[in-house]
């Protein structure tokens, strides 16, 4: 029951597929353990051959289920661990970026780009700005609608406020929207390795289609028990 925060993202690439993987640890230590290292690398490599995570836990790694291979691990280590999610991801190019590298192809941050033309250096330029950017999803007409209109609502209300005329506030949250959606796509922010191009312009310019992206961090919305280093020496002294 103890909480597995910490861990690896792993990415494994064949042609035109691509996949990532999140095993978690309870802490970094063990993120940084060759033999949990090792196993990661197996479970992103068995990763490629299903199609979910059920199918993962059940497929095949050196002779023993993955999920079995877990649950060795976790007696070998003493660490609680969880196989949290996998994100697959085809096109007819897939780049793979990891961020905070830990090891070959593993580290805190994942991210696969998969495009349409351009070449292997652009894609990883768009994974890394993935990376750093954190986007919400590809383009506007794949952003969560929910998360859209609560956006509209909270403009709305800090509009109102100003107590300008209903025709004024309008364009206003027309304005304002227009910046949200270009802050949270991919599309429509300001590309890092060259701000004064959109990511789309970038990739007009590379010859590129960028259809599609998945980014995994490591511990990503999972509450963390919050607990000062004094608390927990007091707690280990009490055994």
């Amino acid at each position: 029951g103890r909480t597995a925060a910490e861990g690896l993202v792993a990415v494994a690439v064949e042609g035109g597929k691509a996949v990532a993987v999140e095993v978690n640890s309870e802490t970094d230590f063990v993120a940084k353990n060759a033999e949990f290292q090792d196993m990661v690398a197996g479970i992103a490599k068995a990763a490629l051959g299903v199609s979910d995570i059920e199918a993962l836990k059940e497929a095949d790694l050196g002779g023993k289920t993955v999920a079995d291979t877990l649950t060795d691990k976790i007696a070998t280590i003493g660490e609680n661990m969880t196989l949290r999610r996998m994100a697959t991801i085809e096109g007819e190019t897939v780049v793979s970026y990891i961020h905070n590298a830990a090891g070959e192809g593993m580290g805190k941050i994942g991210v696969l780009v998969a495009m349409k033309g351009g070449d292997e250096a652009f894609g990883r330029q768009v994974a890394m700005h993935v990376a750093a950017a954190n986007p919400a999803a590809l383009n506007e007409a794949e952003l969560d609608p929910a998360v859209v209109e609560k956006e509209r609502q909270v403009q709305i209300d800090i509009a109102r406020e100003s107590g300008k005329p209903e025709q004024v506030i309008e364009k206003m949250i027309v304005g304002r929207m227009k910046k949200f959606l270009a802050e949270v796509t991919l599309m429509g922010q300001a590309f890092v390795i060259n701000p004064d191009l959109t990511v789309e312009a970038a990739a007009k310019e590379a010859g590129a289609e960028i259809t599609g992206f998945v980014r995994l961090e490591v511990g990503e919305g999972i509450e963390k028990e919050e607990e000062d280093f004094a608390a927990e020496v007091a707690k280990a002294a009490q055994g």
